[in-house]
Formats: C-alpha cells, structure tokens, sequence
C-alpha cells in the first residue's frame, strides 16, 4: 500500500524494513514538545484530496516526542499535521510528514495506522531538539513559563487506508509545563507550510501515552 504523504516522508526503496512489528495499541511513555501556529495557505494543499474535501482548520499542529518505552523499544519522532479536519466535536489531525530513527517503528506505524514514517536522525539538547531527514531538516529550541502541572486529554488522527479514512484516538496523561519553541525548518514542502518563528508549545515530561487502534 502506497500511503499519502509530503516528499519528506518518502521512505528511500532500498530500506530493509521488519517482516512484522508489534500490532495496535501501542502503550508508550513519553517526554515531548508539542506546538501550534496558524496555518499557511498552502498547508491545506498537502491533504489528500479525499480529506480535504471534509473541509479544514487552519491551525498547523506539530510535536518533538521522544519514546522511552514503546513496544518497539526507545526511538524519536517528529510529525506534523498541516490543518486539522472539520470535524466534531473533535477536529482530527492529518499526518503527512512523520519521521523517527528506528526501523521498527517505521514498520509499525505504516502497517498499524498508515502514517507515512520515514527516517530520520536527532539531536537532543538540554532545550533544544533538531532532526534532520533525506533533503529537509527541522530544529527547535524551548522555554518553559509555568511550573509543571497534571495534564490529561486525547487527539484524534485519520489517515488514509486502502478502504478509505479511518480514525484512531491518542490518549495521554502525566505532567506539563506551557512555554514556547522557537522553530526552523528546511525542505522541498515544509519551508511552506512549517512556519518558522516563536510558537505556543506544551511540553510535556515524563507521560503515559496510549495509541489506540484504527477504528
């Protein structure tokens, strides 16, 4: 199955993925930053065209996540959402462009939820967080502005399989902090879309986060 996504996530055809891969639900912990800015004009544009006939939200969503414990062992991951879905009560995210450094985790998040992951490497500063992929890069620095607090809440996110959208639900819970990111992104469709700049973030330590299976 080819699976929608932005040239960035294009997974190079001589990688040797897993046979098979721990199957959905996945339980995960977690540390990440998750931001928001307001999308561009041509985000829309990088749905597919099935998706983005329900009509859009033009809020671009994006997080840094690092698993420390996965069914698929420790990795990292970025990926955004260009627009959310219009969609109630909760507006879905559409996931183009996603990119981790394990193998296995490739495997599973295209076999298990049709996310177009692709490879990727990281950097992980004591603030600051870049990854960088096959002609695109994208790096991130954070400031908190409040103490930790208790955080509990969901996302929902579809994507496209061979018999049409499908969603799955996100659930999380642990302990966060507000602050800002201060973002910089390279590539032949993010440099339009992921915009640059100081941006809204949660960032989140130490979590319980549960991908749930698609329905």
């Amino acid at each position: 199955m080819t699976i929608p996504s932005v040239p960035e996530s294009f997974l190079a055809v001589d990688i040797e993925l897993p046979e098979s891969s721990a199957p959905a639900p996945w339980k995960t912990k977690i540390d990440a930053a998750f931001w928001w800015h307001r999308a561009s004009l041509e985000a829309a544009s990088t749905l597919p065209v099935e998706l983005r006939a329900l009509g859009t939200i033009p809020v671009t969503f994006v997080a840094f996540v690092r698993y420390r414990e996965s069914p698929v062992g420790a990795y990292s991951e970025i990926f955004a959402s260009p627009v959310l879905l219009r969609q109630w009560p909760v507006p879905p995210l559409h996931v183009p462009f996603i990119a981790v450094d394990s193998l296995a985790s490739v495997h599973g998040g295209r076999a298990n939820w049709a996310l177009p992951k692709t490879l990727a490497s990281f950097t992980w500063g004591s603030s600051s967080i870049a990854a960088a992929g096959d002609g695109w890069d994208v790096a991130a620095s954070a400031q908190a502005s409040t103490p930790r607090f208790p955080v509990a809440g969901g996302l929902k996110v579809v994507q496209l399989f061979e018999e049409g959208p499908r969603p799955a639900w996100i659930g999380l819970y642990g302990r966060a902090r507000l602050g800002r990111v201060t973002v910089a992104a390279s590539g032949p469709t993010l440099s339009s879309w992921l915009t640059p700049g100081r941006h809204p973030a949660l960032l989140i330590s130490n979590a319980t986060m549960h991908v749930g299976a698609p329905r």
